[in-house]
């Protein structure tokens, strides 16, 4: 907690003696309360909290919506490559991942945003808002991510799609398999644009440990 508890005063430009007077404590009971909070009266962490601006939640076990990737890694890590075929598997059938690309200018910054989407065939396709943000026009280049991490172990994997958006004619078809797969948009509201990002090139990589013996990776599965 006493990380937390750094990271939150120094976002509000707060010293540690300016946290301590206004939650009322001395600065000796502060450094006690962030070492351990568990021994400490709740009221003590909860005038903490308030002053930190976060809920006494967050502020002793973090946030229980906080992204992925908080814990450790592996302790002795590979990077590996991922063939073509090994990357359609772990897409699976659907999930959410992210659709990124240059809006407006050259010089201006590229939008990336999650999407909801499905496997059919070798391509990506997804319904959305065509007013919205991931309603890329046709023919625009893109780069598609989907990625998993497993916070018990610390292995996980990303796989990258780089190709051109379509916008499908057939509806009804792929209306019938969105449905099939739960792949709908959990945005909700109308979403009467399809898009599908038919892939030039599909790479991947996957973080394992790596196992007792075991020698260095040499030629295509290198990182």
């Amino acid at each position: 907690m006493a990380d937390r508890i750094a990271v939150l005063r120094e976002r509000l430009g707060m010293s540690r003696n300016e946290l301590a007077l206004r939650a009322g404590m001395s600065l000796v009971y502060l450094r006690e309360v962030e070492n351990r909070a568990g021994d400490f009266d709740p009221d003590a962490l909860a005038r903490l909290a308030g002053v930190l601006e976060v809920s006494l939640e967050e502020l002793t076990a973090g946030r229980p919506d906080a992204p992925p990737g908080r814990g450790s890694g592996v302790s002795r890590p590979v990077l590996q490559r991922l063939s073509t075929q090994e990357c359609w598997q772990r897409l699976g059938t659907h999930g959410i991942g992210r659709i990124g690309y240059s809006a407006g200018s050259a010089t201006g910054a590229p939008v990336v945003v999650p999407v909801n989407f499905f496997v059919d065939g070798r391509s990506v396709v997804y319904r959305t808002d065509p007013a919205g943000a991931a309603g890329v026009p046709a023919d625009v280049q893109v780069a598609f991510e989907v990625d998993h991490i497993d916070e018990a172990t610390g292995v996980g994997w990303s796989v990258l799609i780089t190709g051109t958006v379509e916008h499908p004619a057939d509806h009804d078809a792929l209306e019938a398999v969105a449905r099939h797969l739960g792949a709908g948009p959990w945005a909700g509201g109308r979403r009467d644009l399809w898009v599908r990002v038919r892939p030039r090139e599909v790479s991947g990589r996957v973080i394992r440990q790596m196992l007792a013996q075991e020698p260095p990776l040499r030629g295509p599965s290198a990182p």
